[in-house]
């Protein structure tokens, strides 16, 4: 029976250093995601010793995304997201607005393109679901009334970068970038390149 052994190294390394050193902020009241940063630094290509493989662990971090974030689904209903929406919905388009021009400013300040702008605007404006959910987790404030707010504005903001990933490789062209030779079709799609 073969084994494949960068597989276990990764999975045995990654968990038993999170393991301790989560345990280890945990015990000087720090939160156990400050352990797990340091597990993964202590085995990334930076430090000295055993480097995990890189590729599979980001494959596997995405799994353990998916879990948590089915997790969420599991506690979190749309009633629970209608009953929040007159916050969370106008709160996050704002807050993704702000942060979007705030970019696009300083990449032109910068002297990037419109696309970079826009892009780089669209990062800084999402805050990390995955962090906040365990903070939130933590603190047991998940199905308190500003834990659901936040839930939901959360959801909001990853909606919108769905909506964003799926609609940037077809503006590429409009924007500066380079568009896919399938895009041209969606490129076609947009009125008259606005107008």
């Amino acid at each position: 029976m073969p084994h494949d052994t960068p597989l276990i190294a990764t999975i045995v390394a990654g968990l038993g250093l999170a393991f301790v050193f989560g345990a280890l902020a945990n015990r000087f009241r720090i939160p156990p995601l400050v352990g797990y940063l340091v597990a993964g630094v202590l085995v990334g290509p930076n430090t000295p010793g055993f480097v995990a493989d890189a590729s599979l662990a980001t494959e596997l971090a995405e799994i353990g995304v998916i879990l948590l974030m089915f997790g969420v689904g599991l506690h979190f209903s749309l009633k629970d997201l209608l009953s929040v929406r007159a916050i969370a919905v106008p709160g996050a388009v704002v807050q993704i607005g702000f942060a979007t021009l705030l970019g696009v400013g300083l990449a032109w300040l910068l002297g990037w393109s419109m696309g970079a702008g826009l892009v780089f605007g669209l990062a800084l404006s999402v805050a990390s679901t995955v962090v906040l959910l365990r903070a939130l987790q933590e603190r047991r404030l998940i199905e308190t009334e500003r834990g659901r707010i936040a839930v939901g504005w959360l959801i909001v903001e990853d909606l919108a970068m769905v909506l964003a990933l799926v609609l940037l490789p077809a503006l590429a062209g409009v924007l500066g970038g380079q568009p896919q030779a399938d895009d041209h079709a969606s490129l076609l799609a947009l009125p008259a390149n606005y107008g």
